[in-house]
């Protein structure tokens, strides 16, 4: 009886980790070309948090990497997951009301001389999926280019003092930012 048990329960957690990995396909893989990366700074006690995977050049041109995306003109500025934003506070992104919760970023490079970040309500997705209709707003992004070369891209959640900061976002010799306000 007690080996039935068991084997029962060996077989259940089997079978949950087989579901959870056809959901996140992704997640069967060894994935060191892309590996997670979290950004995040704290403003009077309440945390800014940006988790996201961090694809690398390996000698591709920025907007070679962008235009594989389906969803182009819409960028899911990082790779694997849909980049996630949790916030324990109200925001003020760059003129547009972020309230505490949890978000998808994208953006927009209709102009990829003036990117537009996209604020998305569908949480927990694969990365190429974007619903237009779920926003909750665009706003742009200040451009200007990195010291250097950036190889992997970096996601930042700075913290200026005074409940204020800037989220920005660097790959290659691009460097766009928007700035915040924890309201």
């Amino acid at each position: 009886m007690k080996s039935l048990v068991c084997c029962i329960l060996l077989t259940a957690g089997l079978a949950t980790g087989y579901l959870v990995a056809q959901d996140r396909p992704w997640a069967r893989k060894n994935n060191t070309l892309s590996p997670e990366a979290n950004a995040k700074a704290d403003f009077g006690g309440k945390t800014v948090n940006i988790n996201y995977s961090a694809p690398s050049l390996r000698g591709r041109p920025i907007f070679d990497i962008m235009k594989k995306d389906p969803t182009m003109p819409v960028w899911r500025a990082g790779a694997q997951d849909a980049t996630l934003l949790h916030t324990d506070a109200d925001l003020d992104l760059g003129g547009l009301t972020v309230p505490k919760g949890e978000y998808t970023l994208f953006v927009s490079l209709e102009d990829t001389a003036k990117w537009q970040l996209i604020v998305n309500k569908q949480i927990h997705q694969w990365g190429l999926r974007y619903d237009k209709a779920q926003d909750l707003g665009r706003v742009p992004m200040t451009m200007s280019k990195p010291a250097e070369k950036v190889e992997v891209l970096k996601w930042s959640v700075i913290d200026s003092g005074s409940n204020k900061g800037k989220i920005q976002l660097e790959w290659e010799n691009c460097s766009a930012s928007v700035p915040l306000t924890v309201k």
